[in-house]
């Protein structure tokens, strides 16, 4: 059975441009960001890529003609040959309805309930209703999927899919957490032979989305909302939480069946709302470190509170002993670990697709484990396989031969063996460089995980500093992860009931006799957000570190993601080119190929 997921639609960014005024990507906080298209053959995950590495526009809305016409040429396949077509929305027109009467019962004005009543029946008939849905779908690809084999997956349950399959489909209960789904932002369930039950009681509206308010304090403090939340998690580890927290103790309020609520409900479709409600918490807003750190360390501490009130309620209603955390607020790593640690659950994962990069997967497994036709041993096999995130596209010699005749004058070129890479990549990083590697294929989901990275060596205390404005050209606040061996980790993080963090989505303490071995590597706050590496996952980088290692008796290395800010990771050879020959990097790994810009005297 091959079943095909996909996410994104061609004008949603342009209605809500038009109808709420917003622009740039502030426009893709509500609906449709992270598109993608992913493909399932008999269970097994083939292939799968976010739109945005290949159209180049970051959290792109659009629908992914691009990323399905990948898809389907990666398998050899065509659309004729699908047997299932995944969406992972399902705004059925019941869904329409109930919103509607919220709006209609809401404090609202009259002409506030009007307006927004208006948008919402646009939005359904237009963009996100079944019907619109699949004439974008038949627009901007010529096939109109036989409605037979078309599954609307509801998004929490594409969320809570998604972190079940690529865990290995064992037996879990879960807690799904974003900004809003067609209606709600969070719930917890189980899920057991592939089969979900939600705890309906434990369900949160949108009005009272944790994930929202998160990215209305991001707006406040000056970022963009649903894209630099992670800059509110880096200014949070340069000060305490003020005490009393007025996020916690005013704003929150937590009952008894695992709920939360908030003291003033959120207009879900304004991220101004609350502004008022901050500087009556924290003063007027001053563009300083100190104040938005002071703010960003209440935030943090409020999401924390509030996850950990739904998991100490979810782990009392099941007997499961492993937890799933799915939906954007699991991108959250500060939160993960005290979460995990003040949990009874024996394991707890978080997926690499764990944000709406990966709900497409999840709806096309949705789709396939609730088919009639998969019988219990599909599955087994199935869960059998491991599931990396190496999914998207991959480039060989000749692509990158290729790519690199188009640079010809401007950068010198030097074609290694593969153990010659490890060798030489590695005696370069005894130094202070910043080397660009690409190898193998893409990989899936919001963190570059060693197939599409920037690699450095933390043991020089300013190596961050140089990384950042010279390369990365972001804020200076802003920490990298460091990449170690699973083995060793224990031995270099306090990493408490984890034994590995694969995915970057875990933040944990620095024991005291390594940080001043990796300063480059370790945050403000004395942690770090570490990836560990297998000699089964990531072979080549894995040799790599395991030599440098050897070279220098540095335990890691940091790795954070090929891109400039306000750009998607590098794709292709020809990306990583002008990324290189844009920045500051010092050289480039392509494949097998080390390159170095003209104007270098050595390579």
């Amino acid at each position: 059975m091959i079943v095909l997921g996909c996410n994104g639609f061609s004008r949603v960014s342009e209605f809500f441009s038009e109808r709420l005024g917003a622009t740039g990507i502030n426009k893709h906080y509500l609906l449709g960001h992270d598109a993608a298209a992913a493909l399932l053959v008999d269970g097994r995950l083939v292939a799968a890529v976010e739109e945005e590495r290949l159209n180049r526009e970051k959290k792109t809305t659009d629908f992914p003609t691009n990323a399905i016409d990948w898809c389907l040429k990666e398998a050899g396949i065509t659309f004729d040959d699908v047997d299932l077509f995944a969406f992972p929305w399902n705004w059925s027109t019941r869904v329409r309805d109930e919103i509607l009467d919220g709006i209609g019962t809401s404090p609202l004005t009259e002409e506030a309930k009007a307006a927004l009543s208006g948008n919402i029946a646009d939005l359904f008939d237009q963009i996100v209703s079944p019907e619109a849905i699949l004439a974008d779908f038949e627009t901007r690809t010529g096939h109109r999927p036989d409605p037979a084999k078309v599954r609307f997956v509801p998004h929490h349950l594409a969320h809570a899919t998604t972190g079940y399959y690529l865990a290995g489909m064992k037996d879990s209960a879960f807690l799904v957490s974003d900004g809003r789904a067609e209606r709600f932002s969070t719930l917890t369930g189980e899920i057991r032979d592939g089969r979900i039950t939600v705890f309906e009681d434990t369900v949160t509206g949108a009005e009272y989305s944790i994930g929202t308010l998160f990215s209305a304090i991001t707006r406040f403090l000056g970022f963009v909302p649903n894209n630099d939340e992670y800059k509110v998690m880096g200014l949070a580890g340069y000060t305490t939480p003020p005490s009393p927290n007025p996020f916690v103790e005013r704003l929150l309020t937590l009952h008894d069946d695992g709920r939360y609520t908030f003291a003033k409900p959120l207009q879900t479709d304004n991220l101004h709302s609350h502004d008022a409600l901050f500087e009556e918490y924290f003063g007027p807003f001053e563009d300083t470190l100190e104040y938005k750190a002071r703010v960003a360390a209440a935030a943090q501490q409020m999401l924390n509170v509030a996850t950990a009130h739904q998991v100490s309620h979810l782990e009392k209603r099941t007997d499961l002993d492993r937890l799933l955390f799915e939906g954007g607020v699991a991108l959250n790593c500060l939160n993960n670990t005290p979460m995990f640690e003040g949990s009874r659950f024996e394991d707890m994962q978080v997926s690499f697709g764990a944000s709406d990069t990966g709900i497409t997967i999840g709806a096309a497994a949705h789709a396939w484990l609730n088919h009639a036709d998969t019988a219990p041993a599909d599955v087994l096999a199935a869960a059998a396989e491991p599931v990396g995130p190496y999914l998207g596209p991959a480039y060989d010699d000749a692509a990158i031969e290729e790519a690199l005749e188009g640079f010809t004058g401007r950068v010198r070129v030097s074609r290694l063996d593969d153990d010659e890479v490890v060798e030489h990549v590695a005696k370069l990083l005894t130094e202070k460089v910043v080397i660009g590697w690409f190898e193998g294929r893409v990989e899936h989901g919001p963190r570059a995980l060693g197939h599409r990275s920037i690699l450095a060596n933390p043991g020089f205390g300013d190596i961050k500093d140089i990384i950042n404005t010279r390369v990365k050209h972001r804020e200076p606040f802003r920490p990298f992860a460091p990449l170690v061996l699973e083995e060793q980790a224990p031995e270099i993080f306090d990493m408490g009931r984890k034994t590995s963090s694969p995915y970057m989505t875990f933040v944990f303490p620095v024991r005291d006799e390594y940080k001043d071995r990796i300063p480059g590597a370790v945050h403000v706050d004395g942690t770090s957000r570490i990836q560990t590496l297998t000699d089964e996952g990531t072979p080549r980088l894995t040799a790599l570190l395991r030599k440098f290692i050897e070279l220098t008796d540095t335990p890691c290395l940091i790795n954070t993601s090929f891109n400039v800010a306000g750009e998607p990771i590098v794709c292709t050879p020809t990306d990583a080119l002008n990324c290189f020959l844009g920045t500051e990097i010092d050289y480039l790994v392509l494949g097998n190929h080390l390159v170095a810009k003209t104007d270098r005297v050595n390579a």
